[in-house]
């Protein structure tokens, strides 16, 4: 029983992996990781297009738009 569950979660740890890596390509493919000035809509990007995974193979093409409060007068 223990050996099974084992197994289990050895499984579902390598298909997390592979898919984060797959993300990882898409990012990468996307310029992500570029020289760019970082910024928190291009963080967000990169971020959900790495945890989408495949997703972004079949068309998906996850953006974040982020808008920061400006300080008061």
């Amino acid at each position: 029983m223990a050996v099974r569950r084992r197994s289990r979660t050895r499984i579902s740890t390598i298909v997390v992996v592979i898919w984060l890596l797959i993300g990882v390509a898409a990012a990468f493919q996307r310029g992500y990781f570029g020289s760019a000035e970082p910024s928190c809509s291009r963080i967000g990007s990169a971020a959900l297009t790495i945890v989408a995974g495949p997703l972004n193979y079949l068309g998906l093409d996850p953006e974040v738009g982020c808008s920061v409060p400006q300080p008061s007068e």
